[in-house]
């Protein structure tokens, strides 16, 4: 099989074009929580904090000299980025979930017969029994 045909059948197989739908649909969706978390959520946050913007919040490590940068931790950003995790996970989790809600539920197999019925006098017995435990009679296989 040639590398190209082998390429094609791997491409067009159902589950890679739900991946990249789903990675695509997931980079949109990163955005928007984005954009909630930094225009909506981080806003009344930090204003209950005392006016605090998360994302300027850093330690200064090494203070600029000259014409170099100053060497910072970036911890606002941090907190920011985590908050956006938990957003993205907790959304995620609540698709998931609702998804899983809306699928049907596969018919369960019956359980394998434990008994079969005496060919002499009719009751139960165990399948394997090679004769009836009532009425004595030998039974066939």
């Amino acid at each position: 099989m040639s590398m190209v045909k082998e390429f094609k059948e791997f491409a067009l197989k159902g589950n890679v074009m739900d991946m990249a739908v789903g990675v695509i649909i997931g980079g949109a969706f990163g955005k928007i929580v984005s954009s909630f978390l930094n225009d909506v959520v981080m806003p009344p946050l930090g204003m209950l904090m005392g006016g605090v913007d998360f994302t300027d919040k850093v330690l200064t490590l090494k203070a600029a000299e000259g014409a170099g940068k100053a060497v910072t931790l970036n911890y606002g950003a941090f907190i920011t980025n985590v908050v956006d995790f938990v957003i993205i996970a907790a959304a995620v989790f609540a698709a998931v979930k609702g998804i899983n809600s809306l699928k049907r539920a596969e018919p369960v197999a019956p359980p394998a017969p434990t008994e079969k019925a005496c060919t002499e006098c009719l009751l139960n017995i165990p399948i394997k029994a090679k004769r009836c435990g009532h009425c004595a009679q030998p039974q066939t296989v």
